[in-house]
Order: structure tokens, then C-alpha cells, then sequence
């Protein structure tokens, strides 16, 4: 095994948790669906960590050919997915008993944890291109990063519907475009 296939095993674990905690909320509205009061932006974060996690991985594929790392570089990326499965965590409810769920008061109790931690695994994303790279990323990887550190601030701070609605399907066909612009093919 080789250094990276060798760290890349607990980053796998830990975004593959993230994984499973998503789908186990997702699962668990479904099968409750007659006691759960749906909220869109809450059922859409989920979906678009799914993909926010499927990316991290499949980004990750770049560092297979770097045999030399310091714990630093390690730790950068331990740190965002940490982070990415803390998201995951806050994005549903994990107790459904047998009282209604009420999907929207569970997510405006977590949106400043929520949203400050997809903050933080935004600015970790641009300090790991730092450690890496010894530099930010360029031009519209960086408009990106501010663009979505910015919106999910003002999520943060803010309890509008309206808000909330628009900015999960902006983010939605956003991350959607980065992806496709960034990361389209595997290399």
C-alpha cells in the first residue's frame, strides 16, 4: 500500500459515515413520512451533501500520486471531512419516536451550527490549497468558495423562508457547475 492509499483509509471511513448518516436520515423520513412535517431547504441540504461528500472523495483521488506528507497535509484533510460529517450530522434528525417531526424547527435549531460548519469546511477547503499548493486557488475556485462562505453566513444569522428555499437550489445548481467545471473528469 502506498502513502496515500494508506491515509486515504480513515478519510474514506469518515466521509463513508457521513454518508450513512445521511441516507439513514433520509430513510428515516421516509419511513415516518405520516408523522414528519417536511421542510424543502432540510431535505435539499441533505441531497446536496450527498453530493458535497461523493465530490470530496472523488477530489481526493488527486493526492493518489504524492508519496511525501507532512501531518500537516494530513490533518487539512482529516479536518474537512470532519467537518463534512458534523454537516451531515446537523443536516436531519436522528430520533424520529413517535411524536411528529417537525423538519423545519429541527433545522432553524441547527442553522447557525449547521451553517457556521459549512463555513468552516469552506475555509478549510481554501487553507488545504494553501498547504498544498502554497497558494489560494484560482479565479472562479475562489469566487466559488467566497460566493457559498457569504451565503452561508447570512444562512446562518437569518430565519427567512424565502431565503433559506432560494439559497439551497442556488447552491444546489451551483455546486452542480463547480463540479462540472472542476472536476468533471478524474485525474
Amino acid at each position: 500500500m502506498d502513502e496515500f492509499g494508506y491515509l486515504a483509509v480513515i478519510l474514506s471511513i469518515i466521509l463513508g459515515l457521513s454518508v450513512t448518516q445521511l441516507l439513514q436520515g433520509l430513510s428515516q423520513v421516509i419511513n415516518a413520512r405520516d408523522r414528519v412535517r417536511v421542510y424543502g431547504p432540510a431535505i435539499g441540504w441533505a441531497l446536496l451533501l450527498l453530493v458535497i461528500d461523493v465530490q470530496a472523495w472523488w477530489a481526493m483521488f488527486g493526492y493518489r500520486n504524492r508519496h511525501t506528507w507532512t501531518f500537516l497535509q494530513f490533518a487539512i484533510l482529516l479536518l474537512e471531512t470532519i467537518f463534512l460529517y458534523l454537516l451531515a450530522a446537523l443536516a436531519l434528525p436522528m430520533a424520529f419516536l413517535a411524536e411528529i417531526v417537525d423538519l423545519r424547527a429541527n433545522y432553524f435549531r441547527h442553522a447557525r451550527w449547521f451553517f457556521g460548519s459549512l463555513v468552516a469546511v469552506l475555509l478549510v477547503s481554501l487553507l488545504k490549497d494553501v498547504i498544498f499548493a502554497g497558494s489560494l486557488p484560482g479565479g472562479f475556485n475562489l469566487g466559488f468558495h467566497l460566493f457559498w462562505i457569504v451565503g452561508a453566513s447570512i444562512a446562518a444569522v437569518t430565519r427567512s423562508d424565502l431565503f433559506h428555499k432560494a439559497f439551497v437550489w442556488i447552491s444546489a445548481a451551483s455546486f452542480i457547475f463547480y463540479i462540472a467545471a472542476l472536476f468533471f473528469e478524474l485525474h
